[in-house]
């Protein structure tokens, strides 16, 4: 009797599903779900409009891999399969209860201990590697740096759906999950997509302390504290500093506040659970940080990349909004750093912290900046007392 091709065809791509799925488990990832490289036919358009609009802010390589991004068989041709991956990092307890505390810093969730990128590519490669022998085929694997729509795509094989914060939301795990693919010439068998469960929800939008989101399922990252934290270089505009809080890396805010947090659960992975010194740090610790001992202290996270300066330009903001005089001392000190990034900031938290009086006393015993963004902010500083 002859085999039916299909029936045989099908046989396999189940087959090669289910091998991935078992990998992924024995791997430790939480879910592992596929689609089809075509799923997106909406993310050209979204994409278009997201970077027509500016909100983009400086990430200049979205605009750069525009066509890529928008489309994974522009990124590989070849492709045939996307699989998804997610890898939970619940925290252990609600992230925005640090902000009532100001002489703390608040530091990201997911940046509290080992770089995610390295823990979860690491077993990518290694699921890769078993599944192109079992398969025969080609492999490509992506964790969040390549030109990948990863949450539309995780949202399209059914991991969740992006919610109105325009973050991946699952009914499992809420918005704590990390998101890896791997791109395959293997045909497997496809899973539904998930259907968006927000309703009228609007939690997530009214919990930003900056109102990044113009509208539902829309950011505006000109306006995000993780962007200008992280992502931007230079100055921050003024009159967003004071919304900053005590956040010094990265915001939560909008993700903590899904209700769908209620089915949440602590990362089991220790490699992404928090760090004792990074719960609850001290912003007077980060304010004496120089090169080298930042680099000590991040040493395998992903803070490290936004290096030094701009890590201190963050925590300067934090103790200008701590109304804590006793980080005047530490912030006078940084009025002398080499950065125009630090000094620039450090006026700004003097500003804040300080009298009139004294703030024209540690201007007048001093020679004007000669870096034009520095000098501005002593301007600003002098207009504001």
């Amino acid at each position: 009797m002859v085999a039916d091709p299909e029936a045989k065809a099908r046989k396999r791509r189940e087959t090669l599903a289910a091998f991935l799925r078992a990998e992924a488990a024995a791997q430790g990832f939480d879910l592992c779900r596929v689609t089809t490289p075509d799923a997106i036919p909406l993310a050209p358009e979204r994409l278009d409009a997201f970077l027509e609009a500016g909100h983009h802010g400086t990430m200049e390589w979205m605009e750069q891999t525009r066509e890529r991004r928008a489309d994974p068989r522009v990124l590989w041709p070849e492709v045939r399969s996307v699989v998804l991956f997610g890898f939970n990092y619940g925290p252990e307890e609600d992230p925005r209860a640090l902000s009532a505390r100001p002489d703390k810093a608040v530091i990201s969730v997911y940046a509290r201990h080992r770089d995610y990128h390295d823990v979860i590519k690491g077993r990518l490669k290694e699921i890769a590697t078993r599944f192109a022998a079992r398969a025969g085929e080609d492999v490509k694997v992506f964790v969040d740096t390549a030109p990948v729509m990863e949450k539309p795509l995780a949202a399209a094989a059914g991991l969740g759906w992006q919610g109105k914060h325009t973050n991946l939301v699952s009914r499992e795990f809420g918005s704590w999950l990390f998101l890896g693919s791997l791109f395959t010439t293997a045909e497997l068998s496809i899973d539904e997509a998930e259907r968006d469960h927000c309703g009228s929800c609007r939690a997530c939008l009214d919990a930003c302390p900056t109102n990044a989101f113009p509208a539902p399922y829309r950011i505006d990252a000109r306006r995000c504290i993780s962007y200008l934290t992280i992502e931007h270089r230079g100055t921050i505009d003024p009159a967003l500093r004071p919304l900053f809080g005590n956040r010094i890396y990265g915001c939560d805010d909008c993700l903590a506040a899904c209700p769908w947090n209620k089915f949440a659960q602590a990362a089991s992975e220790m490699k992404l659970r928090a760090r004792d010194d990074l719960k609850a740090p001290d912003i007077a610790f980060f304010l004496t940080f120089d090169d080298p001992t930042f680099r000590s202290f991040f040493s395998g996270s992903p803070v490290k990349r936004i290096g030094r300066n701009r890590f201190v330009r963050n925590v300067l903001i934090a103790a200008g909004n701590s109304d804590n005089r006793g980080f005047i001392a530490a912030c006078t000190a940084l009025l002398d750093d080499a950065s125009p990034e630090v000094r620039g900031m450090a006026v700004w938290a003097l500003a804040r912290l300080t009298t009139p009086d004294e703030l024209r006393a540690l201007r007048d015993g001093r020679a004007p900046d000669a870096d034009p963004d520095v000098a501005l902010e002593w301007t600003m500083a002098g207009a504001a007392a």
